[in-house]
């Protein structure tokens, strides 16, 4: 499986989705990142389909203005565009990862209903990237949120800290039998929350110690779930292809991790 990540700046070309599909193996998957309108990012206007560029509103900076029209014909070509995944049996899930701005002090979960209902039924898991929403008595709301509406709260391995972009790493719960979803950001605090660029915040490359420690992680959220997909962030080097490959060792799908990249222009 493979986690695309250019899918959160633009809306993809139908072709190339076919594209997509005909040059992976058969059973392999696509994790789709929705577009960061979608998640309450800033979004350029540029980044909008075409057909919408003339539809929206930006404001002085050029960054799209959010009306519950622009996210649902978003949304629906979003669903349209990824359709030859879901025909090839080759596509995951949605992943809604949201802006750290959308935190409980400003914002209710309910705003993403609209969202959510068009989405859960396909397939949806959703990435907090604020740690209020999982502190405290918050955190029950939270859970029973994503219960609700049948779709995976995304669990993180992150740097330890208190800052309300590190999201806690002790926290397993599953929220939709069907899946559970894993992301690792890698364990650097001083990366995470200085590094100016994503590559810096994501420069980790995990050892073999951490690595049993996530398999272990990633079998007990086995037993909450029919099926479970662990992301390494891919930036640095080959630390991503390479953790991942050890991670299949460690949990029995391969007897032996491949070599590291440098081996393989021998």
């Amino acid at each position: 499986m493979v986690e695309v990540n250019s899918t959160f700046y633009a809306v993809p070309d139908q072709h190339l989705v076919e594209r997509w599909c005909r040059a992976t193996p058969d059973r392999f998957l696509f994790d789709v990142k929705l577009h960061r309108f979608l998640s309450h990012h800033a979004a350029p206007l540029k980044s909008l389909p075409p057909a919408l560029q003339r539809e929206a509103r930006a404001d002085p900076k050029g960054k799209v203005q959010r009306t519950a029209q622009l996210e649902e014909s978003l949304l629906e070509q979003v669903i349209h565009s990824t359709a030859p995944l879901r025909d090839a049996g080759k596509f995951g899930v949605f992943l809604l990862q949201l802006s750290p701005a959308f935190s409980p002090r400003q914002h209710e979960l309910s705003e993403l209903d609209a969202l959510v209902d068009s989405l859960s039924s396909l397939g949806l898991a959703v990435e907090l990237r604020n740690r209020n929403w999982l502190q405290d008595e918050q955190l029950a709301q939270t859970l029973r949120y994503f219960r609700r509406c049948k779709s995976a709260l995304v669990l993180v391995d992150a740097p330890p800290g208190e800052h309300f972009t590190l999201m806690p790493s002790d926290l397993d719960e599953v929220t939709n039998p069907r899946l559970a979803y894993l992301r690792l950001h890698g364990r650097d605090p001083a990366a995470y929350l200085r590094g100016k660029t994503v590559a810096e915040r994501f420069h980790y490359d995990y050892n073999d110690e951490e690595i049993a420690e996530l398999a272990g992680r990633a079998r007990k959220l086995a037993q909450g779930a029919k099926s479970v997909h662990v992301v390494f962030n891919n930036n640095a080097l080959d630390f991503a292809p390479h953790a991942a490959a050890r991670m299949r060792a460690a949990l029995g799908q391969l007897t032996r991790p491949p070599p590291r990249q440098q081996d393989l222009f021998r």
